[in-house]
């Protein structure tokens, strides 16, 4: 009984941040964090670092992962399932709506006046996550240094999958320096999942699915990595015009949940609805198997000294290039008076009303961007 409670819980927190997390993944982690470390104390800081610090370490959507990571800590495999079927399936269910708005009439509906408004709130909202999470994870001098050297290393464009290993490999390569003795373990590598062929596939479909598998398997780094894996998967074989990938782009930034989500629209272009939830599946099947196999090494990680050395240089560097993401998004977002006082207006709220739902910041930065753009 008490299982079936948790369950429920999780449902209903992450059908609740699919249906509100604009902003990428960092804004919805952020989110994550105020739910589940601030409000519902289901974990404590530390392990919520841990977690976002494997997410790095692994390809696929990272804010999927963390929610999938969450609901395994909290459910167990029914908690992981539920989880990241309940953060996907609001912005797939959305993104599928005006795919086939899309495909009817050829063009997407105008909401930019409202994502005017939802940016600068959603920066003051990551910026309000990120503040105890740097506190926890700046443990030391050295660590201090890592984070700011990957903050600027991140801003001048560096891989952020090469700043975590790169972080890692540098704590540990000093610890094993410092005690005089290699500490260095083996990591066991991730097995491929093999998948037959259904004979209900058709041929189209088929393809879709091997292609958006293979780059939820291996794709490092933001959604925009994302559009230039499709640009050469799609575009450059034919499958799909520049035109519908820059408006799966467009639909993948003014819709909720995470980015790869925009991976529905251009099945549905392709292949209608049966491409669509083909395309859906492939893409974000790696992250369950990932985290699945992950998790339950994170404890024996924490045990380890070396491993848990490098596993702090790593949340540090996260952390690190969630700010430098917060800063880059505040340069091209908060250009006006506008944004300055909806961006001003949402860090009040976020730090002097802390028990104030993040949802209601998301949705007053809306109608403050809508009621603006009237004047």
């Amino acid at each position: 009984m008490e299982r079936d409670i948790q369950i429920k819980e999780i449902a209903k927190l992450f059908l609740k941040l699919g249906f509100i997390g604009f902003g990428g993944p960092a804004a919805h982690i952020a989110m994550m964090q105020q739910e589940v470390v601030v409000k519902k104390k289901w974990m404590s800081e530390q392990h919520f670092l841990d977690l976002l610090g494997a997410t790095n370490l692994i390809p696929g959507p990272n804010s999927t992962e963390m929610a999938i990571h969450i609901g395994y800590d909290k459910g167990s495999w029914k908690g992981l399932i539920v989880a990241g079927l309940c953060f996907i399936l609001p912005a797939v269910f959305i993104t599928g709506i005006f795919a086939w708005l899309y495909q009817q009439y050829g063009q997407l509906p105008e909401v930019q006046p409202f994502i005017y408004g939802i940016k600068p709130a959603i920066i003051a909202i990551i910026i309000g996550a990120v503040f105890p999470l740097a506190k926890k994870s700046v443990k030391s001098t050295f660590l201090a240094v890592v984070g700011i050297l990957v903050l600027v290393l991140s801003l001048f464009g560096i891989s952020e999958i090469y700043l975590m290993f790169g972080a890692g490999l540098l704590a540990m390569g000093l610890y094993s320096i410092q005690s005089k003795r290699n500490t260095l373990q083996s990591f066991i590598p991730l097995a491929f999942l093999q998948i037959a062929q259904s004979p209900l596939l058709s041929e189209t479909n088929t393809k879709l699915f091997w292609i958006f598998l293979k780059i939820g398997a291996i794709l490092y780094g933001s959604g925009y990595v994302l559009f230039a894996f499709l640009d050469t998967e799609l575009v450059a074989t034919g499958l799909l015009t520049r035109q519908q990938l820059m408006d799966a782009i467009a639909v993948g930034q003014f819709t909720p949940g995470p980015v790869f989500s925009s991976v529905t629209f251009i099945g549905y272009q392709i292949n209608g609805l049966s491409g669509a939830v083909i395309s859906t599946i492939a893409i974000f099947l790696p992250s369950f198997i990932l985290v699945a196999l992950l998790n339950p090494l994170m404890k024996k990680m924490r045990q380890s000294k070396g491993l848990s050395i490098f596993l702090d240089a790593v949340n540090v560097a996260s952390v690190a290039i969630i700010v430098a993401i917060c800063l880059t998004m505040g340069k091209e977002t908060i250009t006006d008076w506008r944004t300055i006082l909806i961006a001003m207006i949402s860090a009040i709220v976020v730090f002097k009303f802390k028990k104030i739902n993040s949802a209601f910041v998301v949705i007053g930065g809306a109608l403050l961007g809508y009621l603006f753009n009237l004047i």
